[in-house]
């Protein structure tokens, strides 16, 4: 059975993987945010930070820059929006 930590640590691998884009900037965002973030969020936070990872990268890229207009700050949640203050962070 693994343990916690390798659990964790599968999960780290496999939000990495997906946090590689294709638009560079975003890219380098979402890397920095794995490297500097990761362990301190929670699961809840983990299952939101992956949906936000479902979006095409120039909507996510938008929404960073807070430049969308096909997704706004009333459609998001506190939880999403904690997120992407975090990623603003960067």
């Amino acid at each position: 059975m693994p343990t916690l930590d390798a659990s964790k640590e599968a999960e780290q691998r496999r939000l990495a993987w997906r946090c590689r884009r294709g638009l560079l900037e975003l890219d380098i965002v979402l890397q920095r945010f794995m490297a500097q973030h990761f362990y301190a969020l929670n699961s809840d936070e983990l299952i939101v930070f992956d949906s936000l990872l479902q979006l095409p990268d120039n909507e996510f890229w938008d929404l960073l820059q807070n430049k969308s207009t096909t997704i706004n700050a009333v459609q998001l949640d506190s939880m999403q929006l904690a997120i992407i203050k975090k990623l603003n962070t960067i």
